[in-house]
């Protein structure tokens, strides 16, 4: 559009040289060259003004051409937005992701404290004659401080067997390491700081009645059960050594090598006898028999589908 302006302007350059040229013959040619003076300053102030216009603006470009150049915008602007949106949830995931990883950290912590806290709390019996009852030993350690949990297992190297006994708080258990060669049956008790916490028992299966809690004297629990058990095998191998079984449940999953078993027997003595079956093998593996704290509780008859 410049360049334009300033062709007009070159042309009338040229005329204004030939009116001068001429301007000396007669006056009508005067008053000519006098016109087109006053039209050679209206088209200098044109082009100056055409000189200012932008020659993008929607006046100056053709309808099709200008619909082209809008629907490229419009493309260009829903990539972007696209691509922006496909940011924003990427960094909303990740700030997901990252929350998500933060607050796995803090419960690993807050689970790693409270179980070394509990650690602290916790003593390792050793040598304890089986006719000692967890009730019977927590008794002894609650004369150190408050007993919050009296875990007897069995062990089955020997002959004797083996507990961890927690308290409420860390001095008891400092108080309860003096307890150590303090005589309990037939045999001096080891007391020693635990490198383990107690594992807690699921409250929904401990005994709910005075019934439950008797039959979970009649109770022993069996773990490392060579899979190749049958569950008959299991209360023949009890039966031939402790006595008459009343109900036995086997347990097993795909993920362990081992199987567990609760088995009850018809008297209480039976089961006590059962401790001493620790480390005796069944199939091709030492069992570990300990007190059950959960009674076998008989199954639930599923309804009749119609």
């Amino acid at each position: 559009m410049a360049a334009v302006a300033q062709n007009v302007v070159n042309s009338d350059d040229q005329f204004t040289k030939n009116c001068n040229s001429t301007t000396q013959n007669s006056e009508t040619d005067t008053q000519s060259c006098d016109s087109k003076s006053e039209f050679h300053k209206n088209i200098n102030e044109l082009a100056e003004i055409l000189s200012k216009l932008n020659p993008w603006a929607k006046e100056f470009i053709p309808s099709s051409y200008r619909l082209k150049i809008d629907q490229s915008v419009q493309n260009d602007f829903s990539a972007f937005s696209k691509n922006s949106s496909n940011d924003n949830f990427s960094n909303n995931r990740r700030r997901r992701n990252s929350f998500n990883q933060g607050n796995r950290r803090v419960n690993g912590r807050s689970f790693r404290a409270q179980r070394e806290e509990s650690i602290r709390r916790t003593v390792y019996v050793s040598d304890i004659d089986h006719q000692v009852t967890e009730e019977r030993l927590a008794a002894l350690f609650s004369n150190c401080g408050q007993v919050v949990d009296c875990r007897i297992c069995g062990d089955p190297h020997s002959v004797l067997r083996f507990a961890f006994v927690e308290f409420a708080d860390e001095r008891s258990a400092r108080a309860a390491l003096s307890l150590g060669g303090t005589m309990l049956g037939y045999y001096p008790v080891k007391v020693l700081p635990s490198k383990t916490a107690i594992l807690p028992v699921n409250p929904t299966f401990l005994p709910r009645s005075e019934d439950e809690r008797e039959m979970c004297a009649r109770t022993v629990y069996c773990t490392n059960i060579d899979k190749k058990v049958s569950q008959l095998e299991v209360k023949n191998f009890f039966e031939s050594a402790c006595g008459e079984v009343s109900r036995l449940r086997l347990l097993g999953d795909n993920v362990h090598s081992t199987r567990i078993a609760f088995v009850e027997f018809t008297m209480a003595e039976s089961a006590i006898m059962a401790l001493n079956c620790s480390g005796m093998i069944l199939g091709t593996q030492p069992v570990r028999v300990s007190p059950s704290k959960t009674p076998v509780r008989p199954r639930l008859a599923r309804p009749a589908s119609n």
